[in-house]
């Protein structure tokens, strides 16, 4: 009963430690061709601009630079960066075609290959992590990523928490929704809605704030889609380029509204107190627009019109050379759909079937799971098994002590840390212990999930250890001490 107790303890351990060896294992920066939602849709997938976001495209602009440094000018060794010739980037991976990791387990998106051509450009090399958007601004700020780079639209609030680059993108605002349901535009939105956003994003303040609204909070844009495709909420409101890039027609699910963003471009966020990084980073974008690198991955990925009075880059840069993507967009409507019926809603058993009995996906993600995934586990659990057993016993020791000095600490600790979630302390250890120990670290995170899982595995080893004492007989221990045991 005792092992078997045991294993139950220390199954859910196991299962939080898969997930941090699957996130380690993601941090990887190079790119490869790929098929499927992460991948660039590429020029013929043009679309034209919502009709309504001509006027409002038209907000003056009261951050974007004059000029840009020459790139002959910077000093990357002045650039304050946590891997000396290196960036290191906090970013998503479940927003295509902005960010995403294709089926390489490789960070990519045209927010991510842009900021690859930048640091080509600075002589610079970039490393991807993977972390969540609620978290991102605070890590940043704090130093734990150089860059912030997760189509952030640009706030005043925002601002007083990081810095920002130029723009490299514009902000639109999408609404998704059932197809033929009764939410058809942003004005049937009402407190009887049931509204998603992700947390932390321009899309909750825009709900929050300007309409008032309460909305149904998600941590990242695919758990949102999720709940929308399964109709836990009726309407998704999502950067235009997420949605465009998630939204399948045969989930039966299409985007209703558009609108623009009240704020007037996206942009990388930097560290308030490192504006040569800020700097470093408009003169590698102000380089790949004059050299056409910008238009040639915008064109890949999110082909369509740019908006009046608005473009990349400082005012000085050039004006980029662009596609007729309204004509390309018009060419294509125009064309006879061949395979409609693949458009078709899919029926509730279909979507199940390929989400959960795909055979095909579990093929190419088994070798991952079995080269990277399994033998980071077995690390991470080696590693907070060795901690949990030591810092077990010590509890256990000072939970029989005495002395209620040792007792009642030993006590708290055990009690608490049973009772959180393994999130809830990997939360904690990582964004929390992470950005002040990032020099011991180096930004990999295999330390802190190990610790994170070690001092929830003493709180358990320590209870065994203890009842385990306890349960030795008084008469036991008085023969012991007989024969002269200490």
């Amino acid at each position: 009963m005792t092992l078997l107790s045991a294993a139950r303890r220390w199954l859910p351990l196991l299962v939080a430690a898969l997930a941090i060896a699957l996130l380690a294992s993601c941090s990887s920066s190079s790119s490869s061709d790929d098929t499927g939602l992460c991948a660039p849709p590429g020029v013929e997938s043009a679309s034209t601009a919502p009709t309504n976001l001509a006027s409002a495209a038209q907000a003056p602009d009261r951050f974007t630079t004059p000029t840009s440094t020459p790139l002959d000018q910077i000093d990357v060794s002045q650039l304050q960066l946590v891997k000396p010739g290196t960036i290191t980037v906090g970013t998503l991976s479940d927003a295509p075609p902005s960010i995403c990791v294709n089926s390489k387990q490789q960070f990519t998106g045209m927010d991510n290959e842009m900021l690859k051509a930048i640091a080509d450009r600075l002589g610079l090399k970039v490393e991807f992590v993977g972390t969540e958007f609620s978290g991102l601004l605070a890590q940043v700020a704090s130093h734990r990523f150089d860059v912030g780079s997760s189509s952030i639209t640009t706030t005043d609030e925002r601002r007083d928490t990081v810095d920002f680059t130029n723009g490299y993108d514009f902000g639109y605002f999408a609404l998704a929704g059932a197809g033929g349901g009764k939410i058809r535009s942003f004005g049937d939105l009402n407190a009887g809605t049931r509204i998603g956003v992700v947390q932390g994003t321009v899309q909750d303040d825009y709900v929050t704030n300007t309409l008032k609204l309460t909305p149904v909070k998600f941590p990242d844009y695919a758990t949102a889609y999720a709940n929308l495709k399964s109709g836990q909420i009726d309407a998704w409101v999502a950067p235009s380029q997420q949605a465009e890039g998630t939204v399948q027609a045969s989930d039966g699910i299409e985007i209703l509204e558009n609108t623009f963003s009240i704020n007037n471009f996206t942009a990388w966020a930097v560290a308030r107190d490192n504006p040569r990084l800020a700097e470093a980073l408009n003169s590698g974008l102000d380089a790949i627009i004059a050299d056409g690198t910008w238009a040639r991955l915008y064109s890949d990925w999110a082909p369509r019109p740019l908006p009046d009075g608005w473009k990349p880059g400082s005012k000085a840069a050039p004006m980029p050379d662009l596609p007729d993507f309204e004509a390309i967009a018009e060419r294509n409507a125009a064309k006879p759909h061949e395979n409609a019926s693949d458009a078709a809603p899919k029926s509730t058993w279909t979507q199940l079937r390929e989400t959960f009995l795909n055979g095909e996906q579990f093929r190419k993600a088994l070798p991952e799971l079995i080269t990277t995934g399994l033998p980071n586990t077995l690390k991470i659990s080696l590693a907070s098994g060795i901690i949990g057993t030591v810092l077990g016993m010590l509890l256990a020791v000072a939970g029989i002590s005495r002395s209620r000095w040792l007792r009642w600490p030993a006590r708290v600790y055990t009690d608490i840390f049973r009772g959180l979630p393994a999130v809830v302390v990997i939360l904690i250890v990582g964004l929390g212990f992470g950005p002040i120990v990032k020099d011991l670290t180096g930004g990999n995170p295999f330390w802190l999930g190990s610790i994170a899982l070690g001092l929830l595995a003493a709180a358990y080893i320590g209870e065994i250890f203890r009842s385990g004492i306890q349960s030795v007989e008084s008469g036991q221990m008085e023969a012991a001490r007989a024969l002269g045991f200490s």
